[in-house]
């Protein structure tokens, strides 16, 4: 094999082993992107309930599920008194995303616990480039 061909054997080689390693970098800033961003939206989001900030943790629910709606007055005289997680979150498919949350709850003017379990669903929104609640806000009653 003369030396020419053997160097442009090489080359192409090494170029093909770049290529392949560049790729499949890629895909793997993405997915470590994703998650950084789901544990950061949902420890945000789980702050703004747990102190009382409900307008912060509406702004989390994707746009079009709030479209021109009001806080929800079922929010007024809600305190939270316990937020557990029971499922951390984790990336389901491409671009979406469940937590289960356990949430102990009272209204102050009648000051009976109560509980829910809430299933979290989120999806990367590319536009936003934000982690969206699509399940939008507990069930609180």
């Amino acid at each position: 094999m003369p030396t020419s061909t053997f160097q442009a054997l090489r080359i192409w080689c090494l170029l093909l082993c770049v290529i392949l390693i560049l790729t499949t970098g890629c895909g793997t800033v993405k997915k470590d992107k994703l998650a950084v961003g789901l544990q950061s939206a949902t420890n945000a989001y789980q702050s703004a309930l747990r102190w009382g900030y409900y307008e912060t943790a509406y702004g989390f629910v994707h746009p079009d599920l709030r479209q021109d709606k009001p806080l929800p007055a079922v929010l007024v005289g809600l305190r939270l008194t316990g937020y557990d997680v029971v499922q951390p979150p984790t990336i389901q498919g491409e671009e979406t995303a469940i937590q289960i949350v356990t949430i102990d709850y009272l209204y102050e003017d009648r000051q009976v616990v109560k509980q829910l379990t809430d299933r979290q669903l989120g999806r990367w929104d590319e536009k936003l480039e934000a982690w969206r609640l699509h399940s939008g806000l507990p069930d609180f009653k």
